[in-house]
């Protein structure tokens, strides 16, 4: 069992701001003090204070190894993920530090936490007791084995691992421990509903076609950073198509866009002749769901060519779920013109969309540095290479 003494609990609190680095260097006095298990719990919580504000401010939780603490999901992410359950019953098969388990747990009467590693199931066993979770239950042990056993529930939800016995990240669905290939008949009978949640780096495509029964599809980011690829599984076949959420989740206000892949599919693309006053930029959900055509239905842009995922508008449209750029310039790649546009330019972002050339490759020729509030796309409108010179709009230009 973890337990921390008083005097390593006063050495945590002295120090729960200073860097944990020099802190290992130079901890002073620690007489008494049970060192390495301070600096854990030292680091865990800074890390907390960015992923999980409400636990920093819960004194005396417990934090596990920083392999955990960098791999547990956000509190931003996990109140989604609970914003997608609910019922009488539950089960978290691999439980982990537990933070999605604190959260989605509180829609249900029941819950139960499952872990293989001991020392995380007593950090979990701990924190719940100081959350007022008294309605769970933690359990060490394998998901498989537990599976078998375990009463049928409402919901059962998995996090599998991505990573193999060297360590290294996977992205392939049967790669990832548990197998949900091999475990998904079981989990079905198990529970009415399965929530699951993989990598972003999963080859979205390929995980559908190696899974059955999926009837959503969320893609989460927050603040433009795509974080998890969330598959909900239903044990009744459906006759709807397959409903794919792209989810960005920003302080200032979720952007939640829904579709269908038959609605993409059948959406007749509206395609530019030419750049427009503005450019737009999708999130990068959008991007990992695969909403290309449709956007060109649902807000009035078009897009600047069929393999290019930019569009264009010549009015603002402050709503678009992405970043808004204000055109300066649209031009060729001849010196001329390149000379003409950017022969003050010191500094830019560069980025490439359907352009034959690398962004090293581009910045080398152009002899820029990176940085600035310039962004020059590289891209391909209407079939011609072309350079987008603009700026980003800030928020505050749409009020």
């Amino acid at each position: 069992m973890v337990e921390i003494g008083e005097q390593t609990w006063n050495f945590i609190a002295k120090h729960k701001e200073d860097d944990v680095r020099n802190l290992a260097l130079r901890p002073g006095n620690v007489e008494g003090v049970d060192l390495p298990l301070a600096l854990r719990q030292i680091e865990g919580r800074q890390i907390a204070l960015r992923k999980l504000p409400s636990w920093a401010a819960t004194e005396e939780l417990l934090y596990p190894p920083h392999i955990s603490m960098e791999q547990c999901s956000s509190e931003q992410t996990a109140l989604y993920k609970a914003s997608l359950v609910g019922g009488e019953s539950f089960a978290d098969l691999t439980g982990g530090f537990g933070v999605d388990f604190s959260f989605m747990c509180r829609g249900f009467k029941r819950a139960v936490y499952v872990e293989r590693q001991e020392l995380l199931c007593e950090v979990a066993a701990h924190n719940f007791s100081l959350m007022g979770l008294n309605h769970v239950e933690v359990k060490c042990g394998q998901a498989s084995e537990f599976l078998a056993e375990m009463p049928l529930v409402d919901c059962i939800y998995l996090d599998p691992a991505r990573r193999d016995q060297y360590g290294r990240k996977v992205v392939s669905v049967a790669d990832c421990e548990p197998d949900l290939t091999q475990l998904l008949p079981l989990l079905l009978v198990k529970s009415k509903k399965v929530l699951v949640k993989y990598s972003p780096m999963l080859d979205l495509s390929l995980a559908l076609s190696a899974l059955g029964n999926v009837v959503e599809v969320h893609v989460v980011a927050t603040n433009n950073e795509c974080k998890e690829l969330l598959f909900l599984f239903d044990a009744e076949p459906q006759k709807g198509d397959l409903k794919i959420v792209c989810a960005n989740l920003k302080r200032e206000g979720d952007s939640l866009f829904s579709f269908t892949k038959s609605e993409e599919s059948a959406s007749a693309c509206h395609l530019a002749d030419a750049i427009g006053k503005y450019l737009y930029e999708p999130n990068v959900a959008l991007m990992k769901g695969g909403a290309y055509k449709l956007l060109t239905q649902r807000y009035p842009v078009l897009k600047l060519d069929l393999n290019t995922h930019l569009y264009t508008s010549e009015e603002l449209v402050p709503d678009f779920p992405g970043r808004i750029f204000d055109v300066e310039a649209c031009f060729s790649m001849s010196k001329s013109e390149l000379k003409h546009h950017l022969s003050e330019v010191k500094a830019a972002n560069i980025a490439i969309r359907n352009f034959p050339q690398t962004v090293a490759q581009l910045r080398d020729r152009l002899k820029l540095k990176e940085g600035g509030d310039l962004f020059l796309f590289a891209t391909t409108v209407a079939g011609k290479k072309v350079i987008v010179k603009s700026r980003k709009l800030s928020t505050a230009s749409f009020d």
